[in-house]
């Protein structure tokens, strides 16, 4: 570390310039709630090319020249503010911004609400939670995810499921991360719901394109979720009651202006509900819920100091019964994560991070039949420190560099069975490893027209033990080191302004994944098994290259882009084609390796002001993946490789009461295998399948609507802000297919079968309604 901080005091004493200069910096907050803004955006009125953004805990710098200046700070759904100063010396500057921005408020003309041009970011986009509220939702409850499979590039795992691959990319190689933990499993109820609760998430951050060199372990995206700080001024309460769940969060200050917390949880009541008809019936005491609960604390001791303590505690648990067979099933699987983040500001142009984090994910079966029972366990554990600094030396670079180390501790099924009196047991070792990486970066502005985003990523990864050779049988101690991989991972993103306003981007990005999910199934599963990079398994490898053009119109009303992008995937991993899941085997003793490749053009058209917003996205790309062990060494497309991939979205405010959504997606049918043949072989049908993926469902594609009520919207002496949200899912009630089976009929005389197929929807028409609350505590003087 020491060597990367006297680099870069050594480029700040290069960064001299003969004019006199001092440095601009401070906090960007929330004025009613004291919430730090991220990406805020801060400029010089009389030069908008001199600006910065604030980073993830609202902290701004930027060094410009001595004098009188106004300074423009502007974030999306607040009212721009202009600063009138007078710089002599080095100044903080801490701003409050209010809520509630109108059309008729921007009296701003030089704003850079062109950040998708400006910047050199790419595939970046920033989730807009107000705006996914107001969108239609599965059964009432607001996703998202599911809004960011509404996005260019990013395709769903399947009808109403949550998971999501991204640019030809597997649903193992997005890295999603709650306040910087790990978060190794995304769905409910199977996947049909992502984990994450909207009314405690603050900012959601989607990284589809070049990924910058602080973010790491995954191949194709980052979801970085950010959860609420908690308001520091006022007691607030929020809340909902939909048809399957209730959610409520509770907020305040502890010590105010400097400390506050947030607690948030929601849960699942429908089998509740059902309970009183299940009584009599053979499936009497069946449940199926989930719950989240999130927490967070913050304690700000200065300017220069403050700290930050999260949690996340979410849980599935299905129990299923037969009585009139005697038999049970319970299956619990979750998610735990805690970060504790120090925050520290050396001086005006120097701020880091200290985070040490904790997460684990659990996953256990248990079956019961007569005398006989069982229970598998599996799971992931990791230990994470990491350091990172945001330092600001000139007015053209903003460098940011630091070091991440993970131990992680990869449980394989674990099973234990009991029948009568008799007891046995099969345990596969579990896994241990070292990761850790180093990181520096530098956002370059080298001409009004060209900005430069370089950075340089060292990842290493060791297998440690206990472990015993699959190779030779040698036997590793604890501690000691099995198999090192390493690797340097560039990245390069450009940007060039041309005349008429508009930018064209460009981007290469190297990545290594070190730790792999493969599943059997279309999209990731519960049960499925993380594991990591070993003697046998090696790192994934992914380069990306991209190009795109970006141009926004009517005082950038309107937004547009076109990407275009190609993606080499080296070590990929599936199972061999004779795989059948075996609890007495290790997983990875049927992986097979091969590659991929991903190609693709991206068009988006957004409006973002006035009454009707929205956006038009749209898809066409090919991923293929080449195993010399799968298809005779042929391509195949991947299961979730789909050609055309089209979303509309759009608000429509009415009035001061009335806000109207819709939702419109299509896309092909995903790839499937099918069954050319059955025969009939000794009593038994046995299927002979065609080329991998050689077959695809029929199209998907639904229309969903939603209505949001607010009574009384500009009563100012109401106690509770209230809305309701009015939805139909799937309206013309498209029979959309969740999965297909063969049905054979036999001829016994030619030991043949004729084959059936038939295809299985999930999700007809769905109304819903949800009531949302809110709560805030008054001043005094109100």
């Amino acid at each position: 570390m020491k060597p990367i901080i006297t680099l870069c005091l050594m480029l700040a004493s290069l960064f001299t310039i003969a004019q006199t200069n001092y440095t601009l910096s401070g906090y960007v907050k929330d004025a009613d709630s004291g919430e730090d803004l991220i990406e805020a955006n801060l400029y010089l009125k009389e030069d908008p090319a001199k600006g910065t953004t604030t980073n993830l805990y609202g902290f701004y710098s930027f060094t410009i020249p001595e004098g009188k200046h106004t300074v423009v700070v502007s974030y999306l759904g607040y009212t721009d503010s202009e600063i009138e100063i007078e710089l002599k010396e080095d100044t903080r500057l801490n701003i409050d911004m209010s809520s509630g921005l109108t059309i008729e408020e921007i009296t701003v003309t030089a704003e850079p609400t062109d950040r998708n041009v400006r910047s050199t970011e790419m595939g970046t986009v920033e989730m807009d939670i107000d705006q996914i509220k107001t969108l239609p939702a599965l059964l009432g409850e607001v996703d998202v995810f599911k809004a960011m499979q509404l996005l260019p590039g990013v395709q769903s795992a399947g009808e109403g499921n949550s998971g999501f691959y991204v640019r030809g990319g597997g649903p193992d190689q997005n890295l999603v991360l709650l306040d910087e933990a790990i978060v190794y499993n995304t769905g409910h109820l199977l996947g049909f719901f992502s984990v994450f609760n909207a009314d405690a998430v603050k900012n959601t951050t989607l990284i589809k394109g070049s990924m910058p060199a602080n973010y790491g372990g995954r191949l194709s995206s980052v979801v970085d979720v950010q959860m609420k700080d908690g308001n520091n001024k006022a007691y607030q309460v929020d809340g909902g009651i939909g048809l399957i769940a209730s959610r409520l969060t509770f907020q305040g200050p502890i010590v105010k202006d400097k400390s506050s917390f947030i607690l948030s949880g929601r849960r699942t009541y429908a089998f509740d509900l059902a309970q009183p008809f299940l009584k009599g019936t053979p499936a009497e005491g069946t449940n199926y819920y989930f719950y989240d609960i999130n927490g967070k604390f913050n304690y700000k001791f200065s300017d220069k100091d403050r700290i930050f303590v999260s949690t996340y505690i979410g849980d599935d648990v299905l129990n299923y019964f037969a009585n009139a067979r005697d038999f049970q099933l319970r299956i619990p699987y979750g998610n735990i994560t805690t970060t504790v983040r120090w925050n520290h500001l050396f001086n005006d142009k120097l701020f880091m991070n200290v985070s040490g984090i904790y997460n684990k994910y659990d996953f256990e079966i248990f079956f019961r039949q007569d005398q006989f029972s069982a229970k598998v366990i599996s799971g992931i554990k990791d230990w994470n420190g990491k350091i990172d600094f945001d330092y600001y030396p000139h007015p053209n670079h903003e460098i940011q560099f630091g070091a991440n180390y993970t131990y992680h501790t990869l449980t394989p099924q674990n099973i234990t069975a009991q029948s009568g009196d008799t007891d046995f047991s099969l345990a596969f070792q579990s896994k241990y490893a070292h990761e850790t990486s180093f990181y520096a970066l530098d956002d370059w502005k080298i001409t009004d027209d060209l900005t430069v985003n370089v950075g340089l990523r060292f990842s290493m990864f060791t297998q440690v033990g206990p472990y015993t050779s699959k190779i030779d049988q040698t036997e590793f101690g604890a501690g000691e080191g099995v198999k090192t991989y390493f690797g340097w991972e560039p990245r390069i993103s450009a940007r060039y302004g041309l005349p008429d306003g508009s930018s064209i981007k460009g981007g290469i990005s190297r990545n290594y994944q070190y730790i792999h999910l493969v599943s059997s199934s279309t999209s990731t599963l519960p049960s499925d098994i993380w594991v990591p990079s070993s003697e046998i398994i090696e790192p994934q490898i992914g380069i990306q290259y991209a190009l795109g053009y970006f141009r926004n119109f009517k005082d950038d009303m309107y937004e547009t882009s076109v990407e275009i992008y190609y993606k080499d995937l080296d070590n990929q991993i599936d199972f061999q084609e004779s795989y059948v899941n075996q609890p007495s085997e290790d997983v990875e003793d049927n992986f097979v390796f091969g590659e991929g490749r991903s190609y693709g053009v991206e068009l988006f058209l957004k409006k973002r002001k006035g009454d009707l917003t929205g956006w038009i996205g749209y898809t066409w790309s090919k991923t293929e993946r080449i195993f010399p062990d799968i298809n005779d060494g042929n391509a195949f497309p991947a299961t979730y490789d789909r050609r055309h991939d089209l979303s509309l979205v759009g608000s429509y405010q009415i009035n001061d009461k009335w806000n109207l959504g819709a939702v419109f997606v299509y896309g092909t049918g995903n790839a499937y295998t099918p069954v050319s043949s059955f025969y009939f072989i000794e009593g038994n049908f046995v299927p002979e399948y065609a080329d991998r993926n050689s077959a695809r469902v029929l199209a998907y594609h639904r229309l969903d609507i939603s209505a949001t009520l607010t009574p009384k919207p500009n009563k100012p002496d109401k106690k509770i802000d209230q809305s309701w949200t009015f939805s139909i899912y799937n309206v013309y009630n498209r029979r959309n297919v969740f999965f297909s089976y063969y049905f054979p009929e036999t001829d016994i005389t030619s030991g043949t079968a004729n084959i059936s197929a038939f295809n299985v929807s999930l999700f007809p028409i769905i109304p819903s309604v949800t009531w949302n609350f809110s709560w805030v505590q008054k001043k005094k003087n109100e």
